[in-house]
């Protein structure tokens, strides 16, 4: 039997298979509310066969969200329009996940298929804010830097999210620190210029993402698990955010109840060199896996079968995330199990095809 498609159990929680479904930004709600296109987008991933559907970055304010269109959870009307959602893609034997995020300085900004520039307050957009006060590139406007007040609201924030996430019912939930969104502003140097206890050393750019997932953690039962999206390293030579410093942080955030590392990359500055390439970020999940002794998610130009059962063989992660493949093909699991001379049940409705 391939390897791939071994539950996987965590807490209270049993994963049919190793192959999940990446948050995917669809950009496509109203008032953050998601709505019959997340329903089918979502649904038919779990009727595809992944073992875990991980809706959207889903912003935890208003103020949070990377555009306009983003899904939130930061109202009760939010929640209960998830439930609808959760409802159909754990019908299918999937486990509902959600992303939770805050955009920070790269919030305000439109749909990528209308050139994802800033959206200015008079056309709906607002003054993003930020670890501190330096625009991401030329063309963003520059965000206010967050006080300790402000730094308090995003961890409440948070903490309402996740309690919302669960009344909604959500099984799982993900923390956003990744892509040059706000808490991997604060974890990076090249965006986190403050002279408190929230800037400077590794461990006090450390401190924000530690006290919120602490409490996360505390407000998110623990039957269920809680995973951790962050950027292995910003590619830039020096100054940035890097490997070895993703390696002490998951050491710490797995003592800290973070069952899973979504390993990915880049994101922080507009510049970065980053050398794409197939499973191109595979390497960093390896080395924090084996390095910081917690679960990894490998995520990142997979596409084949072969190529995501030799990850798990090969024990260099316990999970793949796969985003472009699954919009091209949401059945790519059952694909796989096909390629890989594996077994997966088809849903009634489809059984005569099988």
């Amino acid at each position: 039997m391939a390897r791939l498609f071994d539950p996987l159990t965590q807490r209270g929680v049993t994963f049919r298979n190793r192959v999940m479904v990446s948050p995917m930004c669809q950009y496509s709600s109203r008032d953050g509310l998601p709505d019959d296109w997340h329903l089918v987008h979502l649904g038919s991933r779990a009727v595809g066969g992944a073992a875990a559907v991980i809706a959207e970055a889903t912003a935890v304010s208003p103020e949070g969200r990377i555009s306009p269109a983003d899904t939130g959870l930061w109202n009760d009307a939010q929640a209960q329009a998830w439930a609808r959602v959760i409802s159909f893609v754990e019908g299918q034997g999937a486990v509902p996940g959600v992303q939770l995020a805050h955009a920070g300085r790269k919030a305000s900004t439109d749909a990528p298929w209308r050139g994802g520039g800033a959206v200015a307050p008079e056309q709906g957009g607002w003054t993003p804010v930020a670890p501190s006060a330096l625009a991401f590139d030329a063309g963003s406007p520059v965000p206010d830097a967050l006080d300790e007040a402000g730094i308090a609201k995003v961890i409440e924030d948070f903490v309402a999210a996740t309690r919302r996430a669960l009344d909604a019912g959500f099984r799982l939930v993900e923390l956003h620190a990744a892509h040059g969104y706000l808490l991997h502003q604060f974890l990076s140097p090249l965006s986190n210029r403050r002279e408190d206890r929230y800037g400077g050393s590794f461990d006090n750019r450390v401190r924000l993402l530690l006290e919120i997932i602490d409490a996360v953690r505390a407000a998110w039962p623990e039957r269920l698990p809680l995973w951790l999206r962050i950027s292995a390293t910003d590619w830039v030579e020096g100054d940035g955010w890097d490997i070895e410093q993703s390696i002490a942080l998951a050491r710490l955030v797995g003592d800290r109840g973070i069952d899973l590392v979504d390993v990915s990359s880049g994101g922080t500055v507009p510049n970065a060199k980053i050398p794409l390439q197939p499973g191109y970020q595979v390497p960093f999940a390896c080395r924090i896996r084996r390095e910081a002794g917690v679960a990894t998610g490998a995520v990142g130009l997979l596409t084949a079968p072969e190529q995501v059962e030799r990850i798990i063989a090969e024990d260099e992660a316990d999970v793949v995330l796969l985003a472009r493949e699954l919009l091209r093909d949401p059945y790519f699991p059952r694909r796989a199990a096909h390629a890989l001379g594996a077994e997966i049940t088809p849903p009634m409705q489809y059984g005569r095809a099988w």
